[in-house]
């Protein structure tokens, strides 16, 4: 991923949420999202991210169709030596058409070969379709719950586990 790519990304994240969490998140919050100031937000965390963490896009016929953040897991403030899937979007439009299944298996290749044992990640416990999608991916739920607090709502997110080995 690069600068140029901002926009692209923050486009896909914001429909990508607006798709995958309608009747999750509260409407409001979904409506409120703004592509502009995501692509500002982009651009400040990928010029800020140090070497570990790693932005990756997919692309078709010249176009940014997902993207992928991965690097060291965060267990509260302290890095552990599990890496961790930040995020992973695919344009709605390019949902089931592989884009996905390309960036995570990219990211846990990556992961790797970097030495890291296993891949984390946290998913909404009502968000069935990515659950599904992780599982079929090699990810389980490890037991881990926390609540994620968005625009007044307490949404329980599970988090999923991989083993990584090459």
């Amino acid at each position: 991923m690069t600068v140029a790519d901002c926009a692209a990304v923050a486009g896909i994240r914001v429909r990508g949420w607006q798709a995958a969490y309608r009747g999750l998140v509260p409407r409001a919050y979904l409506d409120a999202m703004d592509v502009a100031a995501e692509t500002a937000l982009r651009r400040e965390h990928l010029t800020a991210a140090g070497p570990d963490v790693v932005n990756l896009v997919a692309e078709r016929s010249g176009a940014v169709v997902g993207w992928a953040c991965h690097g060291p897991y965060r267990d509260g403030g302290a890095v552990t030596a599990d890496a961790e899937l930040y995020a992973l979007y695919a344009d709605p439009a390019h949902l089931s058409t592989g884009v996905g299944r390309a960036l995570v298996t990219e990211a846990l290749a990556r992961c790797a070969t970097a030495g890291r044992a296993a891949m984390r990640l946290w998913v909404l416990e009502a968000n069935t379709r990515a659950r599904r999608f992780y599982e079929a991916a090699g990810f389980a739920p490890d037991g881990a719950e926390e609540p994620w607090h968005v625009a007044g709502a307490v949404l329980p997110e599970l988090r999923y586990t991989r083993p990584l080995a090459l």
